[in-house]
């Protein structure tokens, strides 16, 4: 991605921006919902390429500007999925499923109430741009992360 983005790489990679780019990001994750929906294997394993793509282009553009790389996003990850799942890293039990999910939502919680961003409303946490109908279920447990 620094190739692409870098000196004598991809005029339209070099272009690219936060803002230009998060449309892509949107319809490459619909587009492997299609084709999760429609059993498209071959379909969903170039989808979901697609959409990994998008990983490294704004870690690029972050480490450009100076905020991250994609070194600390995948450490960030790693970190998480071991904080996440203490019933496989840190000795804890989860009889099943069930117990996992709401292990999951006390740790995403207290990791919440130690975020810098401190709201005023139940909804702050929400994504702005997320559609009204996945934000009015939003309470329902996810699957872990």
């Amino acid at each position: 991605m620094a190739r692409l983005r870098g000196p004598g790489g991809c005029p339209w990679d070099r272009e690219q921006t936060f803002d230009s780019i998060k449309k892509h990001t949107l319809e490459e994750a619909y587009e492997v919902f299609d084709a999760i929906e429609r059993r498209a294997w071959p379909d969903l394993k170039d989808e979901l390429g697609d959409l990994l793509l998008q990983v490294p282009l704004y870690a690029q553009m972050a480490s450009e500007a100076g905020h991250f790389t994609l070194a600390d996003v995948a450490a960030n990850l790693n970190a998480k999925l071991i904080r996440r799942h203490p019933h496989i890293f840190a000795g804890k039990q989860a009889a099943d499923s069930s117990a996992v999910l709401r292990n999951w939502e006390q740790i995403k919680r207290a990791e919440k109430s130690f975020s810098t961003q401190k709201g005023e409303s139940m909804l702050d946490g929400l994504p702005r741009s997320m559609p009204a109908l996945l934000e009015s279920t939003s309470s329902a447990p996810a699957p872990p992360r």
